[in-house]
């Protein structure tokens, strides 16, 4: 099945608004962007190309992994809500992507009520997508492997 990355890819006005304040980012290999556990520095917004999302349970048993694509804010429930990426996104080789950091970020959405709420719908899409991979990896196209013991 495949993925459905509309959970990531947001409103068109919300990408053009933030690609104002944003920096392009090279891409010329395969690029992680962020990993699982650190805490957010920016929003990467994905303009073209694909990024692979992966996600580790504590043991390292269990692997969740999808890819998302052009339209995509990667990295935003972690900015928004100010806790570490619960999963690692790699951009794959000629995606183009920007990044717009923390503070600029939040004075454009604090700025903008109706930006805002834009953010919050993406936001409920994100956790939407989050609560259907849980109950079942395959519904939401996922693949999904259990580590060697």
């Amino acid at each position: 099945m495949q993925f459905d990355s509309s959970a990531f890819v947001t409103d068109p006005e919300l990408v053009q608004r933030l690609e104002g304040l944003s920096s392009a980012v090279p891409c010329d290999a395969d690029r992680v962007l962020f990993s699982q556990g650190e805490f957010s520095t920016g929003l990467y917004i994905l303009h073209a190309g694909a990024a692979n999302l992966s996600t580790r349970s504590i043991d390292g048993k269990f692997a969740i992994s999808l890819q998302t694509t052009a339209g995509s804010l990667l990295g935003l429930h972690s900015l928004f809500g100010a806790k570490p990426h619960t999963y690692t996104a790699a951009a794959r080789r000629g995606a183009r992507l920007s990044f717009i950091n923390r503070e600029d970020f939040s004075a454009l959405i604090h700025s903008d009520p109706p930006l805002h709420l834009k953010v919050t719908h993406t936001l409920a899409a994100e956790v939407e997508f989050a609560r259907m991979a849980i109950i079942d990896p395959l519904c939401v196209g996922a693949e999904t492997e259990v580590a060697a013991a």
